[in-house]
């Protein structure tokens, strides 16, 4: 069974999506084991709490060398068996020593279908509002696996979301996660479960 960590800064609505997968059983590889938040006011801690599970704060305001941060964050994930981390509205940037602890093993969502609307500074509903400023038709959503560059690793799933005429980036913003997120999200895990667990046998 794939211990995964889930990462989350806010509301975490991905986070119930993949707890309700959870649920209902589509993750038969995986157990979503800890809730890491970058920091104490996330929502996502109460839904980690209401679904019974193990939750921790770790805020890179608290640090002043970003390289503590980072030996923290790998700790705290070792400390607890993670095998599997998946970023989900998490708006810290990890340093290289996460990413060198977990090669291919960090998940994150993106609003846009990258290559668009990516990169440093695109989180939230900046996304949706620069989707709209630049009048495209269709926008979406993409998981990918994380590497140094900021919505630059190994793209696995994309959907497809249409934008309507009368959008807003808050409209936009729902119907994204709605249709997209929250479906793309639960399934890439799933399928990097089995990966790794097909790995772990072979």
């Amino acid at each position: 069974m794939i211990k995964i960590a889930v990462l989350v800064s806010g509301g975490g609505t991905n986070l119930q999506a993949l707890i309700d997968a959870q649920k209902a059983g589509a993750f038969p590889n995986g157990e979503i084991v800890l809730v890491m938040a970058s920091n104490q006011k996330a929502y996502a801690l109460e839904r980690a709490k209401n679904a019974g599970i193990e939750s921790v704060v770790v805020s890179r305001k608290s640090f002043a060398d970003p390289a503590d941060y980072d030996r923290v964050v790998v700790e705290t994930l070792q400390s607890r068996g993670i095998e599997l981390v998946v970023l989900a509205g998490f708006l810290s940037i990890l340093g290289k020593p996460v990413i060198d602890a977990y090669p291919g093993r960090i998940l994150n969502i993106h609003p846009s279908l990258i290559p668009s609307f990516c990169g440093a500074g695109f989180y939230g509903l900046r996304v949706h509002q620069a989707a709209l400023d630049y009048g495209v038709k269709v926008t979406g959503a993409t998981v990918h696996l994380v590497n140094e560059i900021p919505d630059g690793g190994r793209i696995l799933l994309q959907k497809a979301v249409d934008v309507l005429p009368d959008d807003t980036p808050e409209t936009l913003q729902r119907r994204v996660m709605e249709q997209a997120e929250w479906k793309l999200l639960p399934q890439a895990v799933a399928m990097l479960c089995e990966q790794l667990e097909q790995e772990k046998k072979s």
